[in-house]
């Protein structure tokens, strides 16, 4: 589940099987309209336009599901937004509306869009920005370039893992702990694609958790197993049939990613979850086997966010005002875990940091995961027609 932002103020929670589910701050009014969606009566029912906070109670009266947009008619631009409303129920769509002109689009399934009757508000206060919605075909070009960097940075995990298979033959562990690194920082900055990676994930960077046996299951592989092995001193010569499938995994995911392509969806949504995720897995340590190394992942995760956020500012540019404010948080919280790192290029352990760094760390972490949320909803392509 993940929150839906718009900036008009809807928030809709979008569970998975396609539920909304609505949570307002306060009772709907005697005064909130029912506004009717259907493919004869989008719009129907807004009678008494005013300024302010309000809540519309959207009845499907069709027959087939629909999704329903509170847009200006000139630009085309969202203030409310609700998906998957069913055919005979009722959804609400809370939203602060200011002074200009707007109406209800509806999109039933399998058919056109329907944009209800225009209605004018006035007597209020200028309105907040609202999304201009992305198509399909603004992603092609972010989604054709981040294609390409994904396939030169496999190029280069390819190239790396061959090092490390190379220095765990040659029976030297500090030569081969130090490739481990370089090499697992280089998938590390890939984690927008992961979902296009399929299986490959898992076999290449998956935890023992879940797994029976833990750490000793020989379902246990990719980079963690190595790393653990690495650095609890076992046989050089045990670790290269590990090393060996890790290169295998990871020519296999090279030439099985030529024929699949990013989801569009991803895009926006994983520049939010990539660093959800660190906040979670690396800055407490769950994912270290180890190496000690999980705010170099963490650095390695803003790098791979950074890239999203790239390929995706032509489109984030003219629809999020808080770009700048992203930007700047990200240097701040770049230097920061760039602090961790010592004068050796080693980097202090997790459990090394003192109680302020923690804090600062957590803390800058925090922010930009909550800065970077409403990217998920700003950049998802949307119908409009």
């Amino acid at each position: 589940m993940r929150a839906r932002w718009m900036g008009g103020g809807v928030a809709i929670a979008v569970v998975a099987a396609g539920i909304v589910v609505a949570v307002w701050p306060e009772r709907a009014s005697a005064r909130d309209p029912e506004i009717q969606i259907s493919r004869s009566a989008c719009g129907q029912g807004w009678a008494d336009p005013r300024a302010g906070v309000q809540t519309f109670h959207l009845h499907n009266t069709g027959s087939v599901t629909a999704e329903v947009d509170l847009i200006d008619p000139a630009t085309g631009v969202v203030y409310g937004e609700v998906e998957g409303l069913g055919s005979g129920t009722v959804r609400p769509m809370q939203v602060t509306l200011g002074n200009g002109a707007y109406a209800f689009r509806c999109l039933p399934e399998d058919s056109s869009a329907i944009v209800g009757p225009v209605v004018t508000v006035s007597g209020g206060a200028e309105r907040g920005p609202g999304v201009a919605p992305v198509t399909q075909n603004d992603l092609l070009g972010p989604l054709k370039a981040y294609q390409a960097q994904v396939t030169q940075g496999l190029d280069q995990l390819a190239a790396d893992v061959g090092k490390v298979k190379d220095a765990i033959r040659g029976n030297d562990r500090g030569a081969s702990q130090a490739a481990w690194l370089v090499a697992h920082l280089d998938y590390e900055r890939l984690g927008a694609a992961y979902n296009a990676f399929g299986d490959s994930d898992k076999a290449i960077n998956g935890t023992a958790d879940g797994v029976p046996d833990g750490v000793k299951s020989p379902d246990f592989t990719g980079f963690h197993r190595l790393e653990s092995g690495l650095w609890h001193n076992e046989d050089l010569a045990g670790l290269v049939p590990v090393a060996e499938q890790l290169d295998s995994d990871v020519q296999k995911l090279r030439k099985s990613f030529a024929d699949s392509q990013v989801d569009p969806n991803d895009l926006g949504l994983r520049a939010h979850e990539i660093v959800e995720n660190t906040l979670q897995f690396e800055l407490t340590a769950r994912t270290d086997y180890g190496s000690g190394t999980n705010l170099a992942t963490a650095r390695a995760n803003l790098d791979g966010t950074q890239a999203v956020l790239d390929v995706l500012r032509p489109v984030l540019a003219p629809r999020y005002p808080e770009l700048s404010k992203v930007d700047n948080w990200m240097k701040r919280t770049k230097a920061t875990l760039d602090s961790a790192r010592k004068p050796d290029g080693s980097w202090t352990p997790v459990s090394q940091l003192s109680a302020s760094q923690r804090r600062k760390l957590n803390a800058d972490v925090s922010e930009l995961t909550e800065l970077l949320a409403p990217i998920a909803a700003i950049a998802e392509p949307r119908r409009i027609s």
